[in-house]
């Protein structure tokens, strides 16, 4: 059997068991129904489900403007994945399919889902084809995989900037020990060619493509274009989003004005974190 290794919350939010029978713990929504809405990106507001795969090949700690940190809101799916639960992709079908109700949307998240890209192909292939369902499929970007995409209905791609490295004065404010992932994350942040293939993709059929940005600085902007924009071809300017960077309402406070400024200054679309506006900074909604 194909299984994958999901984070602590897995697939969320949900009322149902992957037998159909109810689970006593209400979703961590609050609200007594599965699913919850996008927060980001095009999709916005769409009511979805999600699937939170475990590992990432990042380790993303930003700076924001005013000098303070603020490192991956997922850090339990990509710095410490110690919490995980393996599940067959029979068994992730099912609790979709139990939970899914007027759902119409599920998104696939991570960690970086392409970590276990053969599993993810078979998964993405049983939801589209027994559910009929809209795939999101969030990615950091770093890498691409044909057998996945051809399921994938949206790319939903936030490549990471400089600022995301995890530099030795952030490890000293973490207490985090240097290690590989950590060392590595300034090589494997950035792949131009990945990144032109979700284009290519994207403007060859009917597949959906954002280039999600994270910013906190004002010199963000001028690395999005330089380092990315300016070495990719064809893309979209609809498809170029910016997003303030925060994990917390707090946060978001401080980097949205800044963010704002920039989209439109440059004509980028900006777009909010709703999810941490009505939930805050916890997991699971």
């Amino acid at each position: 059997m194909t299984k994958l290794v999901l984070a602590s919350e897995g697939v969320f939010p949900i009322i149902k068991d992957e037998k159909g029978e109810l689970i006593k713990d209400t979703p961590k929504t609050g609200l007594p129904v599965s699913g919850t809405i996008q927060g980001e990106g095009k999709l916005a507001g769409i009511t979805s489900l999600f699937i939170r795969l475990s590992s990432c090949n990042l380790r993303c700690m930003w700076q924001m403007e005013d000098g303070s940190y603020c490192r991956c809101d997922t850090a339990y799916a990509s710095f410490h994945p110690n919490k995980t639960k393996e599940l067959t992709v029979e068994q992730i079908v099912a609790l979709v399919k139990n939970n899914l109700g007027p759902i119409k949307h599920v998104v696939i998240t991570g960690g970086e889902p392409l970590r276990q890209k053969k599993a993810l192909a078979t998964l993405c292939k049983q939801l589209k084809t027994e559910l009929d369902i809209h795939l999101t499929m969030e990615s950091n970007g770093s890498m691409f995989d044909e057998e996945v995409a051809k399921w994938i209905d949206l790319f939903s791609i936030s490549p990471k900037l400089s600022n995301s490295n995890p530099t030795p004065a952030k490890l000293v404010h973490y207490q985090l020990e240097e290690t590989a992932p950590l060392r590595e994350h300034a090589n494997n942040r950035v792949n131009i060619e990945a990144l032109q293939a979700y284009i290519n993709l994207s403007n060859a059929t009917n597949k959906q493509l954002q280039f999600k940005f994270v910013a906190g600085r004002t010199e963000d902007a001028r690395e999005i274009k330089k380092e990315f924009l300016n070495r990719l071809t064809n893309w979209k300017s609809e498809d170029i989003l910016i997003m303030p960077l925060g994990a917390t309402q707090e946060e978001l406070a401080k980097s949205t004005p800044l963010v704002l400024d920039l989209a439109v200054r440059n004509g980028w679309r900006f777009t909010p974190r709703i999810h941490i506006d009505l939930f805050g900074s916890k997991t699971g909604v």
